[in-house]
């Protein structure tokens, strides 16, 4: 058996200024910028509160989209599960995997990485 959950909505922003498009996210959402970096960041994580999914904007060179981030206890067994599903392996990464829902999103498998995993995930029969 594994475990596993929504973790982030990732906002993927194409452009210079990370910084003002957090700013933007930051009131449509609600979710309290943080201190403001000092140098120009990939990512950028609005604050939320505890347990709630994260929203983090990341800087990228594709087009802007939005994508989600599963996080699990098992990133060999959740991504056999999703193939089962119909998702479809885009990209191996060190630390996760990108994968393809049959929708065409794409969308990453990760380890958990905010608090209450155990408590608040989904478990799966492998």
């Amino acid at each position: 058996m594994h475990k596993s959950r929504l973790g982030n909505i990732v906002i993927d922003v194409q452009g210079t200024d990370l910084w003002e498009h957090a700013v933007f996210w930051s009131a449509a959402l609600g979710c309290p910028l943080p201190g403001r970096p000092e140098k120009a960041e990939k990512f950028i994580q609005l604050q939320t509160r505890p347990g709630e999914v994260q929203v983090i904007l990341q800087a990228v060179e594709h087009p802007p989209r939005v994508h989600l981030d599963i996080e699990t206890d098992d990133i060999v067994k959740e991504v056999a599960r999703l193939q089962r599903a119909g998702a479809t392996v885009f990209a191996e990464r060190e630390k996760w995997v990108v994968m393809q829902a049959p929708s065409g999103h794409r969308f990453c498998v990760g380890r958990p990485f905010r608090a209450g995993f155990d408590a608040g995930a989904s478990a799966w029969r492998d």
